[in-house]
């Protein structure tokens, strides 16, 4: 289900950054210059330490904006709360879907109809391996 990405240990990747909102509609005039720099390392990653990042595959979170070959951002050190989308192993299957508690029982919940939800019970093997903070999508490599 994902490719696990190398190691993230890369000097910081700064470019220009206009503060001027671009519309999605009509075309605008945007200022001229440059307001300031954007570092995408800081952007995406807060704990350095603990963050790792995966290569999607499958359709089950695409109601969410996750598609195949989006890379997750993914970090390990935060607690998941309801309705966090998290990275988990489910009987040695990695899998990634917004994470719900009903009634004490955990579940896994896809963002795409055509998948049905995942009740963890207590004797099945399951770990949370982190929550993702962002994804990444490129539109033309």
């Amino acid at each position: 289900m994902f490719s696990i990405l190398s190691k993230i240990s890369t000097p910081p990747c700064k470019v220009p950054f206009f503060f001027t909102p671009i519309p999605a509609g009509f075309p605008s005039p945007a200022a001229d210059y440059t307001e300031a720099e954007l570092d995408f390392n800081k952007l995406l990653i807060k704990r350095k330490a603990s963050t790792y990042c995966l290569k999607v595959t499958g359709e089950s979170m695409s109601g969410a904006s996750i598609f195949p070959n989006d890379i997750l951002v993914v970090d390990r050190s935060l607690r998941p709360d309801r309705g966090d989308i998290v990275v988990a192993a489910l009987n040695g299957e990695f899998t990634v879907k917004r994470l719900f508690q009903q009634h004490g029982s955990v579940i896994l919940h896809p963002e795409n109809p055509e998948f049905s939800d995942i009740h963890i019970g207590p004797e099945e093997d399951f770990t949370i391996f982190g929550v993702v903070t962002s994804v990444v999508r490129q539109y033309k490599r």
